[in-house]
């Protein structure tokens, strides 16, 4: 179960990376940062900055359908620590999701969101299967 809760922590910290990214650029692209108006500045970045923005929001949704497939694991009542494989592999993509959208490697992001999705599928799909 420690792996579980140790990935949600990890996971619902990845968005303030990107937000300390963002941040990074919005002083260098723009000069400050506006912690009056953050999300209007943040609208004004490109390339890297806009890609940290995106990121974040990204993040936030994987983080949704992660924590659904979790909570529908643990529901179904399997033994949350016969999933610590896949757990460990989406907290793992998750990390270096983060600085390969930044980094503009679109095929690449590409194929991590998708192989994601694709265990998270596979919570769901196990979580079904008890039932």
């Amino acid at each position: 179960m420690n792996t579980v809760i140790i990935s949600l922590l990890v996971l619902c910290l990845l968005p303030m990376v990107c937000t300390w990214t963002a941040i990074y650029y919005r002083q260098t692209q723009l000069g400050s940062v506006d912690n009056k108006e953050p999300r209007q500045q943040s609208l004004q970045l490109t390339g890297a900055g806009a890609r940290a923005v995106a990121a974040q929001g990204n993040t936030w949704e994987a983080l949704g359908v992660y924590s659904a497939a979790i909570f529908a694991v643990f529901i179904s009542g399997i033994d949350l620590q016969s999933i610590s494989t896949p757990v460990i592999a989406f907290v793992a993509l998750r990390v270096v999701y983060i600085p390969v959208y930044v980094s503009n490697m679109d095929k690449l992001r590409s194929l991590i969101y998708i192989v994601g999705m694709g265990i998270c599928i596979y919570l769901f799909s196990t979580a079904l299967s008890a039932g």
